[in-house]
């Protein structure tokens, strides 16, 4: 079965940090943004594989994302 997730990359001081947005648990950091999408890929890997080992449920993707603005001061 093919999942689509998406994947979140904020710059830190140290490189990359990434993020699954529908499995907040799966995040990892890398020096440049393709060793943190690697490493990011590698977690959600093992993640899977756990939960499959516990018999756990992998979070559907059933969220739903939009822009929001603000004005601030």
């Amino acid at each position: 079965m093919t999942r689509a997730l998406t994947a979140r990359y904020v710059k830190i001081d140290s490189g990359y940090m990434g993020q699954i947005v529908e499995w907040p648990e799966v995040v990892t950091e890398g020096t440049d943004l393709e060793e943190c999408r690697s490493s990011l890929r590698d977690a959600l890997q093992q993640m899977i594989l756990a939960h499959q080992d516990l018999g756990k449920e992998i979070p559907a993707q059933n969220a739903l994302f939009e822009s929001m603005t603000i004005e601030s001061a």
